[in-house]
């Protein structure tokens, strides 16, 4: 069977009444708990940047890389989360996850050094990899049809409202007890999403080849290649010898990576067969394109507004809010009408409107009135990614099959956080700047992040049709 379409037989036959499984909602339920240590620790560490610089006495490079240390293994090993996931048992990847995940924030909290804290958010990212794509795949494997659709809006508003939280409570945190405090945020989470897990969701698993572990090992060298070149050059502001070199061999390193995904066929953890869908390939471009520009966002705007706004890092993390309340708020309702309509309307629309906001951000005067100055291009771009959001993650899960959904979710995954990982890399020709400098710095960068998801618009729309993946998959 092709892994670009989905066994609608198999799929149906295996949800129970109304396209649910028994236990279905404690299965929803803990796929949010679960996703939610990921919402919650992307969101929190980015207010936290200023305070963990002076603590730690760390430059632009180092905060750069308490980001990326966390996104390069996320994005690495999604893919192979997956496929442990589609062999050895969804649940069972699931808790060890969460646990991981749980004690590398302790170790993220005590950390007594940069390198310290960069080796325990790297164990975090290897955590995250683990449980995401896996909290996905239980997810879709539970329901099905209109169902399914209800469910993932579900989940997206809930990651969305746990990522609303995150950054007036970090923020808070940071003010009140200290940088620290925001780790220790992820342990209740954790023990409510194994206590569930372990109690209420059945396995799964569909896949029976072999790990994939020398594409990992790859895809992980590729991706810290170009991370470091990248970093490297956004930070000397020019392409020297140590840029040119790092960033060469990761294009090698990722040549390497698809030549020999393709000789493992469909033993690969990412199998090209996925790619033999045109919706699945303009997903993926849209996927990369449109999360790196968020990414790039999300670690900017409250940093600008920190050190060129006066802002506190509570108020940076209250600035925030209606940028995840609004999509959360949208996510569920979305999801319900492209469900009916196909996935290329919302998914053509929405990178439009939030290419539309980042056109708003050239205007953006941190020292202006938060009301005039900032909400409204926030607001904007709110409102396209919440057009976007769950329709994309329906309709990834819509084009490939039942076996392949571990593997897909992990690939979507690994592309959103990948774009994160190559935009934050980029930034520190911002997060070097300060006063006037790192105004005009930030402005670029939204021109450029607005290009991008204009970029995206265009891809969806040519690449999806209004009867594809999203419908095909009830």
């Amino acid at each position: 069977m092709s892994a670009a379409h989905p066994d609608c037989d198999r799929t149906g036959a295996a949800a129970g009444d109304g396209g649910r499984t028994p236990y279905s909602g404690w299965t929803l339920a803990t796929c949010i708990l679960a996703s939610s240590l990921a919402f919650i620790d992307g969101s929190v560490i980015n207010v936290a940047l200023p305070a963990i610089g002076r603590d730690l006495h760390a430059g632009a490079a180092d905060l750069q890389w308490t980001i990326n240390a966390y996104l390069l293994p996320l994005s690495a090993l999604l893919l192979l989360g997956g496929a442990a996931g589609d062999r050895f048992g969804r649940r069972r990847l699931l808790i060890a996850g969460v646990a991981l995940f749980a004690v590398a924030s302790v170790a993220c909290a005590v950390a007594p050094s940069r390198a310290v804290l960069l080796a325990a958010r790297a164990a975090q990212g290897i955590g995250a990899a683990m449980l995401m794509p896996n909290s996905l795949a239980i997810l879709g494997n539970a329901f099905s049809g209109e169902a399914r659709g209800r469910a993932i809006g579900t989940w997206a508003a809930a990651g969305a409202i746990a990522g609303a939280v995150g950054p007036p409570l970090g923020g808070w945190l940071v003010d009140s007890v200290g940088w620290r405090a925001i780790f220790y945020l992820n342990l209740p989470l954790a023990f409510g999403a194994i206590v569930a897990a372990w109690a209420r969701v059945a396995e799964s698993a569909e896949g029976k080849l072999p790990l994939d572990l020398p594409g990992a090992a790859l895809a992980t060298v590729a991706l810290g290649a170009l991370a470091w070149g990248l970093t490297w050059w956004s930070n000397a502001r020019a392409i020297d010898a140590m840029a040119s070199a790092s960033l060469a061999a990761g294009i090698v390193a990722l040549v390497l990576f698809v030549w020999y995904e393709r000789r493992r066929g469909e033993r690969a953890m990412m199998p090209l067969a996925l790619f033999g869908s045109r919706a699945f390939v303009g997903l993926s471009l849209l996927t990369f394109l449109l999360y790196g520009a968020l990414g790039g966002l999300l670690v900017l705007l409250p940093y600008l507004l920190i050190e060129a706004g006066g802002y506190t890092p509570l108020q940076a993390g209250l600035a925030l809010l209606p940028f995840p309340a609004l999509i959360g708020g949208a996510s569920r309702a979305v999801g319900r009408l492209a469900e009916k309509l196909g996935p290329r309307l919302p998914l053509s629309i929405g990178p439009l409107i939030v290419a539309g906001g980042f056109a708003l951000m050239l205007r953006l005067d941190p020292q202006a009135s938060y009301w005039t100055s900032v909400l409204p291009p926030l607001l904007i771009i709110a409102a396209g990614m919440a057009g976007a959001v769950a329709p994309l993650t329906t309709a990834v899960l819509g084009s490939v099959d039942k076996e392949h959904t571990g593997t897909a979710s992990g690939l979507n995954s690994a592309l959103a956080r990948t774009g994160g990982l190559i935009a934050t890399a980029a930034t520190g020709a911002v997060i070097g700047a300060s006063g006037a400098a790192l105004v005009s710095a930030y402005h670029l960068a939204a021109l450029i992040a607005g290009a991008t998801c204009l970029l995206a618009a265009l891809i969806a729309w040519s690449t999806l049709s209004e009867h594809s993946t999203a419908k095909r998959s009830r």
